[in-house]
C-alpha cells in the first residue's frame, strides 16, 4: 500500500504492524503537522519540539510536548 501522511492509511500502519489498538500506541512526532495528523487519527501524541516552535493552529493539540527524547520517555512512562 502506498499512502502518505496525513492520510489515515499511513497512520493505520502502526496498529496493523503491532497488532495493538491505536489508543495503546504513543505517536512521537518531530513536526507539529504530523502530531496533528496522528491526533486526528486517534493516537495519543507527543511532539518532540526541538526548536521550540509555536503550536500550529490545526484544530488539535498533542497530548504532550517536550524538547527532546528524555521528555518523550517521561511522557510514555507517566
Amino acid at each position: 500500500m502506498e499512502a502518505f501522511k496525513p492520510d489515515p492509511r499511513a497512520y493505520q500502519m502502526g496498529p496493523d504492524a503491532f497488532k495493538l489498538p491505536k489508543g495503546k500506541i504513543v505517536f512521537a512526532a518531530f513536526a507539529g503537522w504530523d502530531a496533528a495528523g496522528a491526533k486526528w487519527f486517534g493516537y495519543p501524541t507527543f511532539w518532540v519540539n526541538r526548536s521550540n516552535a509555536p503550536v500550529e493552529q490545526l484544530g488539535v493539540v498533542p497530548d504532550g510536548v517536550g524538547s527532546g527524547m528524555a521528555d518523550l520517555v517521561k511522557f510514555v512512562l507517566g
